[in-house]
């Protein structure tokens, strides 16, 4: 398989001037294969609508392409929250950006997984099984009704676990098998891991053969298929630091060796890889041809 259909590399970009003129054009500059970005203001509420004349020719230059995008939820989103607000919102931000990635021909939504923000560990056994009830009647109607497993074209609900910091409700791995069970591991309910995180959750992608470890424990307890993205950061802190610092690739405690096990592994296959790096989506950035580097090595 060609590398680039195997594993395609791109990654997120700012819409500035619109999704044409500003994203796709961002992306063919920096010879991206695949992109991400958002669709409305990351730090805030409002629900964007979109623009049906420029929404069609997004959706026909993707088709024209065969270019794959995904698009990524707000940052105040959590389905886990305790504040009826935040929680109610957080949903109808998920269900909007399902309709919208339907109406763009994107592949996927990327969620945050979310935390249920309890500091007395008194309580947090009976507010984590609360916030995953949340979880559990938030996005289950969501899946049911906008990703419908027998329309190739349905969008998926892609989980991004965090890096552990706060009353994170699936931070690595391990947490992942009772965040799928709250939505009947639902067939359009997808992976995205994020190296950076897993890495601050504890996953050895520093060791030697651990990141194929690590994405061997995916397959194990998520289900075959469900890996769809990889959201490809260095850590600017050490294994196990419960902190979020996106670094570039090579220039942080994860190193470059695990990018490599990744683009080899049989689990992803297929699975494209997104840059959020400092400076990944400028001109000249040098992660974007360090990948295409080591992608191309793994597969001699």
């Amino acid at each position: 398989m060609d590398p680039r259909q195997r594993n395609p590399i791109g990654t997120h970009v700012r819409v500035g001037k619109g999704l044409v003129r500003g994203a796709l054009a961002t992306a063919d500059e920096l010879g991206c294969e695949t992109l991400q970005v958002f669709v409305g203001n990351p730090r805030g509420w409002a629900l964007s609508a979109g623009r049906p004349a420029e929404d069609k020719d997004f959706r026909r230059e993707l088709e024209d392409r065969g270019l794959r995008a995904f698009i990524h939820t707000p940052y105040l989103v959590n389905l886990g929250s305790p504040t009826p607000a935040t929680y109610q919102k957080s949903v109808a931000m998920v269900a909007h950006h399902l309709r919208r990635a339907a109406e763009l021909g994107v592949e996927g939504v990327v969620v945050h997984t979310g935390s249920f923000v309890d500091p007395d560990p008194a309580t947090s056994a009976e507010r984590y099984a609360a916030a995953l009830d949340q979880v559990r009647a938030g996005l289950l109607p969501l899946l049911t009704e906008l990703c419908d497993p027998d329309d190739p074209a349905a969008p998926w609900l892609l989980l991004e676990p965090t890096a552990g910091q706060g009353r994170s409700l699936c931070a690595g791995v391990e947490d992942l098998p009772a965040y799928l069970d709250a939505l009947d591991r639902h067939p359009r309910a997808g992976i995205c891991l994020d190296t950076c995180h897993v890495f601050a959750a504890c996953a050895p992608l520093d060791e030697p053969g651990g990141t194929t470890a690590t994405v061997d424990r995916i397959v194990e307890l998520g289900g075959p298929g469900r890996l769809r993205l990889i959201h490809a950061n260095d850590s600017m802190d050490v294994r196990g630091a419960h902190l979020d610092r996106h670094q570039r690739i090579g220039a942080g405690h994860i190193g470059t060796e695990a990018f490599r096990e990744l683009f080899a592994h049989p689990a992803t296959a297929s699975v494209p890889f997104i840059l959020e790096t400092p400076g990944s989506g400028e001109v000249g950035n040098p992660d974007l041809p360090l990948l295409a580097e080591l992608r191309a090595h793994s597969a001699r």
